[in-house]
């Protein structure tokens, strides 16, 4: 039997390492050393914080609603790249996610298997309804399944792809102060990069699922829309950053700005 690795306990508030993990949740298999806890799984979508810990959803158990990362772990628990894998031993799996998750689902591709959309079969069966407890049945089509899995790959690895234009690569962006006697900060602009394209990618899905929510108004889709597209004229400063122009942020005028 592997012998289980003794980890400090979880703290119920204010953690010391919750500032880097909300800064970058794609890190926080890396960061946590409280693992394995809810906060480490693959599944878990990070939100805010709240009481010095990160509040987060579970993308398969919606019906738990909001919830602190370091709930206990459930059955269906897969580890982000670098965090402990449920009994606690060290993990940096080779496996990429997608697979990861599809076979704690159950729908691993098989030889046999038919293309046509289907129902997928439940994950697994529900024990209790307590808010830490199992997974619990879930019926989703194929398509569903394969969203939420990109939405995980997406975070896992930091956002959607798009290159560094090559002339700033290895370049560093210093914020100096008014004041001489204070030090100004450097910042890779590699990091910077990736920070302006992860804001990109979620003012995206913040809009996908305003144009998708059937409880909003024409008038209530048009008036957010309105507000994310200013946010996106905003960004058009960053947009020399990027390698490829289709990849940057379009303003109210439908133009790219430099």
């Amino acid at each position: 039997m592997d012998p289980v690795v003794d980890k400090p306990l979880p703290p119920k508030e204010n953690c010391p390492d919750v500032e880097d993990c909300i800064s970058e949740p794609s890190e926080i298999g890396h960061v946590c050393t409280f693992g394995p806890i809810c906060g480490t799984c693959i599944v878990y979508r990070v939100l805010e914080t709240e009481r010095g810990l990160l509040l987060g959803t579970c993308r398969i158990r919606t019906d738990r609603g909001e919830f602190p990362c370091t709930a206990p772990i459930c059955d269906a628990y897969v580890p982000r790249a670098g965090a402990p894998d449920a009994k606690g031993r060290a993990t940096q799996s080779s496996t990429p996610v997608a697979l990861q998750i599809a076979r704690k689902a159950g729908t691993a591709p098989r030889a046999t298997q038919r293309r046509e959309p289907r129902a997928v079969a439940p994950i697994l069966r529900e024990r209790e309804r307590t808010p830490d407890g199992p997974v619990g049945e879930l019926e989703m089509t194929r398509e569903q399944l394969k969203a939420l899995i990109r939405e995980a790959m997406d975070e896992e690895r930091g956002g959607g792809l798009a290159p560094l234009a090559p002339r700033w690569e290895g370049g560093t962006a210093i914020l100096k102060p008014q004041d001489p006697a204070l030090q100004p900060k450097e910042l890779p602009l590699e990091s910077l990069f990736h920070k302006v394209v992860m804001i990109r990618d979620r003012l995206r899905v913040l809009e996908q699922k305003i144009n998708a929510n059937p409880k909003l108004t024409d008038a209530e889709k048009v008036d957010m829309q309105t507000y994310i597209t200013s946010c996106y004229g905003s960004l058009t400063t960053f947009n020399v950053l990027f390698r490829d122009r289709e990849d940057g942020f379009i303003g109210s005028g439908g133009k790219e700005k430099g």
